[in-house]
């Protein structure tokens, strides 16, 4: 399993980024897929993600309204669309994805937001926003 991220960048308040994670040695149907991120000082936070199983897509509260995740099969492509961006979505943006094997695929998506609970991550990709 490899992810890679890209999209990252600069940009002000209110602006839009479209992080995209290229995918590979694994399908979505059997996976939970997702994004977290991780600010400097502060904890890892899952952002969105993905289950297909139990048909449900979570997005974190602070982010709702504003971020969406899509997954593109045909081209193993993960995408995060991130609008009306704020300084406190500055981190460091990382794409993931779990096996939906040990556990029911709850655990997983929407989950507790545990690092742990995936096992496949990206090497990130970093969002800074100006105020």
């Amino acid at each position: 399993v490899q992810l890679v991220e890209s999209g990252g960048g600069f940009v002000q308040t209110g602006g839009s980024l479209n992080l995209s994670c290229a995918a590979s040695g694994f399908t979505f149907d059997d996976h939970a897929i997702g994004w977290y991120r991780h600010a400097p000082g502060g904890n890892y936070e899952k952002v969105v993600c993905i289950n297909r199983m139990d048909n449900i897509t979570y997005i974190r509260n602070s982010v709702e309204g504003r971020f969406a995740i899509s997954a593109d099969d045909a081209k193993n492509m993960i995408y995060l669309q991130m609008n009306n961006l704020m300084p406190e979505d500055s981190a460091t943006y990382y794409c993931v994805a779990a096996r939906i094997k040990w556990y029911t695929s709850s655990y997983y998506c929407p989950g507790a937001g545990d690092v742990y609970e995936y096992h496949h991550w990206g090497q990130g990709t970093q969002v800074t926003v100006s105020s």
